[in-house]
């Protein structure tokens, strides 16, 4: 598994190169190439050491003390006692769309992030499979390449938004389009603003599905029952459908269930379908009733 995880790692960093080093040739040529390269090893460099902080800011997420939050931090710190992890810290988002996350670079640095809503949702017992799943990831230790997958995509929307602003300022200024530089400007910002999007939910979907799965029968076993989980996944799943939750694409990836429902976001899938997840953790249960911690 880390193996795999460190594979996916290296070949999202190079894939981030590569386009960010075509978008420099596009829009300003090879001086912007060059400058695209140093720009890409910078943000390589940034997405490895800090990419759990930055999927934190993009979705508005909150430390907690164990003052402001004692029930939360108390089932995390024995769910993560379970899991033989060390005790993640403690985020809240605040949104009334129930929803959680889990980031960090490895067990050591890792965070849980949940929503103000979560709570109000689900029972004790569901929240608590919430936390062991997000628990799962981190022990699993996939939530790097998860946080570097929401880096990356922050980043090109970002170069979306560069190349727009860029053909306004360009079409503001008169700028002609007889000047080649020009042209190859504006040829750059149209594919980036029509791709950007595109590209941004294929570097999600690099992430396997198959994590989901893995996370949901890991955080069963830290819990020591698959059924908390699926009752919380089915609530989960008909909230997100009806109150959508407010947060960027680059990090819809990260969440137990995908907060953004139609759209880009619905027709690629970054998640399994949650009723097969849900099938599989009822399965685990009729399989062993008597699970073992």
């Amino acid at each position: 598994m880390r193996i795999w995880n460190t594979f996916k790692t290296t070949i999202l960093l190079a894939g981030l190169t590569a386009l960010f080093i075509v978008i420099g040739g596009a829009l300003g040529g090879q001086v912007g190439m060059i400058i695209a390269l140093i720009i890409a090893m910078a943000m390589n460099m940034g997405a490895w050491w800090f990419s759990d902080k930055l999927a934190l800011r993009m979705s508005g997420a909150r430390e907690v003390s164990p003052a402001e939050a004692p029930e939360l931090h108390e089932m995390v710190e024995v769910l993560s006692q379970r899991a033989g992890i060390p005790r993640p810290r403690v985020y809240i988002i605040e949104t009334e769309t129930p929803n959680a996350f889990a980031t960090g670079r490895n067990p050591a640095n890792g965070a849980v992030a949940v929503t103000t809503g979560i709570a109000r949702l689900l029972t004790r017992d569901e929240l608590a499979g919430v936390i062991a799943h997000e628990l799962a990831h981190i022990k699993h230790r996939d939530t790097l390449v998860s946080s570097i997958a929401a880096t990356i995509a922050g980043a090109v929307t970002m170069l979306a938004d560069i190349a727009m602003w860029g053909m306004i300022f360009a079409g503001l200024t008169g700028q002609s389009d007889d000047d080649n530089g020009g042209i190859a400007e504006m040829v750059g910002g149209i594919l980036m603003i029509i791709l950007a999007p595109i590209a941004a939910v294929i570097i999600q979907m690099a992430i396997s599905r198959s994590r989901e799965y893995l996370a949901d029968a890991g955080g069963a076993r830290i819990l020591g029952d698959p059924l908390p989980l699926a009752s919380a996944l089915e609530k989960l799943e008909w909230a997100a459908g009806r109150l959508p939750m407010e947060t960027s694409p680059a990090t819809a990836h990260l969440y137990i269930i995908n907060p953004l429902m139609g759209g880009l976001a619905g027709l690629f899938r970054t998640h399994p379908d949650t009723s097969e997840r849900i099938a599989r953790l009822r399965n685990m249960a009729t399989r062993s009733p008597m699970m073992a911690a």
